[in-house]
């Protein structure tokens, strides 16, 4: 009986380890942070990169951009907000210039793949955050 009670012991405690080693669970998604996952799962992502100093869209940007067009067209209840960001060494007025130009391109071509107006806003952060060249589509809370 003293094995039987101590083998039971044995296992609760080994059994109550294993439990605790278990990392914890993040909460689940919801409401915008489940609708940003789903776009950038199903857009292939939410960044566009542009070679240093230009903002001419690349081929691959451009796939990028065709299946964020599609996922934004098929959410006409979401708004989506591009945000150009600008290579790291430039002037401030340069760097906002650069961003505006970059966020404006990929503005425009959602809009030339069908994309509403009012569902695709674009921004520059210039300097305040530099982003290696590139663009990124967010969707706005």
């Amino acid at each position: 009986m003293a094995r039987r009670f101590f083998a039971f012991l044995c296992v609760a405690v080994l059994a109550g380890a294993a439990s605790a080693q278990r990392p914890p669970q993040p909460p689940p998604l919801s409401g915008i942070e489940l609708l940003r996952s789903e776009f950038a799962v199903q857009s292939g992502g939410s960044v566009v990169y542009f070679p240093l100093g230009s903002n001419q869209l690349s081929q691959q940007a451009r796939t990028v951009l065709v299946a964020q067009a599609r996922w934004i067209r098929q959410h006409p209840d979401v708004v989506a907000r591009v945000e150009g960001n600008a290579d790291g060494g430039d002037t401030r007025d340069h760097a906002l210039a650069l961003g505006a130009r970059r966020s404006g391109e990929v503005r425009d071509y959602l809009l030339l793949l069908g994309v509403p107006a009012a569902q695709v806003n674009a921004m520059s952060w210039g300097k305040e955050r530099p982003g290696a060249g590139r663009a990124v589509t967010t969707l706005q809370p």
